[in-house]
């Protein structure tokens, strides 16, 4: 199988092996097929390559004596999330297999292998890594449909098109609103998983007890109230996806557990003795800098690491302002169909008001404008005066600065005191401060170290 001849230059592949010989027998097998091969002795090497030259496709050994090919594949998909790789090794089991498959890889060898089953699986990642994506207006999922024509967000729908098509883990970053969970929806909908589950969990909305429950389940008697035995949502997603939405608070201590989901493959209920493996793709999304939250010792820098294999960046309503006008019809459209009426529209100025208005809560905010001047609307025409008055009031739903701080150092400051049971002492090196100034912090929002220390039945 040669490389495709209708392009402009050879494609570039870049191989990674410590076995001199192996290596220049797969850079002469695929330079054979046409392409043009760069060659690394260890991930050391490959990754100094990678600061100059960007080859369509890096095929890396899993086991070399500088640095394995897992932590060589986190490494380029940090910089590069959507650079198609492909792992060989002759000494991988299952496991490396399964987390090669979640860190992204494109494509795994067992060696020994011939030149055909090389260049098959060279040909194949090329293929699905350069596959061209139609610009669509519209993109359905089972959750809703994402609306845009801005360029940002092309970029984004057609980097999910060739995401989808793996397994890897993914975070997604973006503000409140911004249709995140859609994203996610997408990601799930597109790939070889779409007909098995998706589990989706909010992990702010739940206390941490509650929460560690919902994600890994419990045995009967477990705790408490525990009348019966309940399976978590990482066993009830196996074989599909689970979406954790807001993980940057997720409490400390879960993270531990979460990460050892990642690393294992595998759950362990409360209170339960054994472990069960599970195949989960794990998505998750935060409107919060968890690269900040890690130097702050507030998220787990090991985690972080695990969930940000393909980073994507859901853009601001403000950045992609040209959909505006799109969003408004596909939102009226949906309102009308849902009261089985004809569909209302805006008039000139009204629309324009909220073509230029801010949107702070982004695409959500937009939707619940559009919603109120629909109810109010007296007739078949909306006109400035309301979209005005929703602008107003749905202002005045927005927390000031000082309040949006405050709350977060409240949530911040009881999840701390929830993952180290009330220790003070602990609770205070986390965040940094001396005691008296965390006392100083908790009497400021009227927390009680005592109610969060562990008591006996």
């Amino acid at each position: 199988m040669e490389a495709k001849a209708d392009r402009k230059r050879p494609l570039r592949v870049l191989v990674v092996d410590d076995d001199a010989d192996h290596l220049a027998l797969c850079e002469r097998w695929l330079a054979l097929s046409g392409y043009a091969v760069t060659t690394a002795s260890g991930g050391v090497q490959a990754l100094a390559s990678l600061e100059h030259t960007r080859p369509d496709l890096v095929v890396s050994d899993l086991v070399m004596d500088d640095m394995s090919g897992l932590k060589l594949l986190g490494e380029i998909h940090r910089h590069d999330p959507v650079l198609p790789t492909i792992i060989m090794s002759g000494r991988a089991g299952v496991p490396d297999a399964l987390e090669a498959a979640h860190l992204g890889v494109s494509g795994f060898l067992e060696k020994p292998f011939d030149r055909t089953r090389l260049q098959e699986t060279v040909a194949d990642a090329l293929d699905a890594g350069s596959a061209p994506i139609a610009v669509q207006g519209l993109l359905d999922t089972a959750a809703g449909t994402l609306v845009y024509r801005a360029a940002i967000m092309q970029e984004l729908v057609a980097r999910v098109h060739r995401v989808a098509a793996g397994d890897s883990t993914v975070l997604l970053h973006g503000e409140t609103g911004t249709g995140k969970e859609l994203v996610a929806r997408a990601l799930h909908d597109l790939g070889a998983r779409r007909r098995q589950p998706f589990v989706s969990i909010n992990c702010s909305a739940l206390p941490e007890a509650l929460l560690e429950s919902e994600l890994f389940g419990h045995e009967k008697g477990a705790f408490t109230g525990a009348n019966a035995r309940h399976v978590g949502l990482f066993q009830a997603a196996d074989g599909g996806t689970i979406f954790l939405d807001e993980i940057g608070d997720m409490p400390l201590a879960l993270q531990a557990k979460v990460l050892r989901v990642l690393q294992d493959f595998s759950v362990r209920p409360v209170g339960g003795l054994n472990a069960t493996r599970i195949d989960v793709r794990v998505i998750s999304a935060t409107h919060h800098d968890l690269a900040g939250l890690v130097e702050q010792k507030q998220f787990r820098e090991d985690l972080y690491y695990r969930l940000n294999v393909v980073p994507l960046q859901v853009p601001a309503l403000r950045q992609r302002a040209e959909d505006i006008p799109l969003l408004l019809e596909h939102f009226l459209g949906q309102m009308a169909a849902r009261a089985d009426g004809q569909p209302l529209r805006f008039a000139p100025e009204a629309r324009a008001m909220l073509i230029q208005a801010p949107f702070p809560g982004n695409v959500r905010q937009l939707r619940n404008v559009v919603e109120r001047c629909v109810v109010l609307s007296t007739g078949k025409v909306i006109p400035k005066s309301l979209v005005n008055e929703a602008l107003q009031d749905q202002t005045l739903d927005m927390p000031t600065l000082d309040d949006a701080k405050a709350a977060f150092e409240r949530r911040y400051l009881a999840g701390l005191l929830r993952a180290t049971e009330g220790n003070i002492s602990t609770a205070a090196r986390i965040a940094g401060r001396n005691r008296t100034e965390f006392y100083n912090l908790l009497n400021r929002h009227g927390l009680e170290p005592e109610s969060f220390r562990r008591r006996g039945d």
